[in-house]
């Protein structure tokens, strides 16, 4: 078990610790569209983000795009790139298809895009568990030299979100055996056009809340210490509170 989780007032699951030691060895190394650097960067301007006053002043305003500012920021990332990372973390009910586009239009492809809400997602999802805990954020890793494969699934098509993303029948080639128990929700395929940012997050979501293949499972899942309907209760709520309305 990591240290800073021998500290937690709670007992925690064996099974979490390992699962997010894997996550942070992965985030060091050089994903598909960024270097491990990049990565580890990505996951400072995300806890940069959560204390950002520029953030903070345009979360509150009527439209993010009438406050002008610069984010809290400590790394070498472009602009554009912190701002979606500080968008994600902070006012991401006001992501639009249009923000996306003007990304895209300004180096941010769709690709790197996708990469980087995988690494923002995964990385604030430890964190709060941390938080919740009342126990220390871990360092951030070591980057790993090595350069982005740039990877994309041919088989990736634009049109049920902001981004393309693997349609249900698209595991194949290097995708095969990509949707868990043969469930290909969109919820699952937001990540796809990056297929190892997918799987990183899947990873974590699998001990985090519960693996896609128990998802029929109305009762309790297998290592549980509540029942399925507590568990929906507290997802629900979590959703809501941040605003989730997928």
């Amino acid at each position: 078990m990591n240290f800073v989780y021998n500290t937690s007032p709670f007992p925690i699951r064996e099974d979490i610790p390992p699962a997010y030691r894997v996550y942070w060895q992965a985030l060091a190394n050089a994903g598909s569209w960024w270097t491990g650097a990049q990565r580890v960067a990505i996951a400072q301007e995300v806890r940069n983000a959560s204390r950002c006053g520029f953030c903070s002043e345009r979360r509150q305003a009527l439209s993010p795009n009438s406050v002008q500012g610069q984010h809290d920021s400590s790394t070498e990332l472009s602009e554009f790139a912190i701002d979606a990372v500080h968008r994600i973390i902070t006012d991401q009910t006001r992501i639009t298809q249009t923000w996306v586009d003007e990304l895209a239009e300004n180096g941010l492809s769709n690709e790197a895009y996708v990469e980087l809400a995988g690494v923002a997602v995964s990385v604030f999802s430890i964190d709060e568990f941390n938080r919740a805990l009342g126990i220390p954020l871990e360092p951030l890793p070591e980057p790993v030299p090595g350069e982005a494969s740039h990877y994309r699934p041919q088989q990736a098509v634009l049109g049920t979100g902001f981004v393309p993303m693997l349609p249900p029948d698209g595991d194949t080639g290097n995708e095969a055996g990509i949707w868990p128990g043969q469930r290909s929700a969109n919820v699952l395929r937001a990540f796809t056009l990056v297929p190892d940012a997918f799987r990183e997050w899947l990873a974590l979501s699998n001990v985090q809340y519960i693996p896609v293949e128990n998802m029929a499972n109305m009762f309790k899942p297998d290592g549980r210490s509540i029942d399925r309907m507590q568990i929906e209760l507290i997802a629900g709520r979590v959703s809501a509170i941040n605003q989730c309305f997928y």
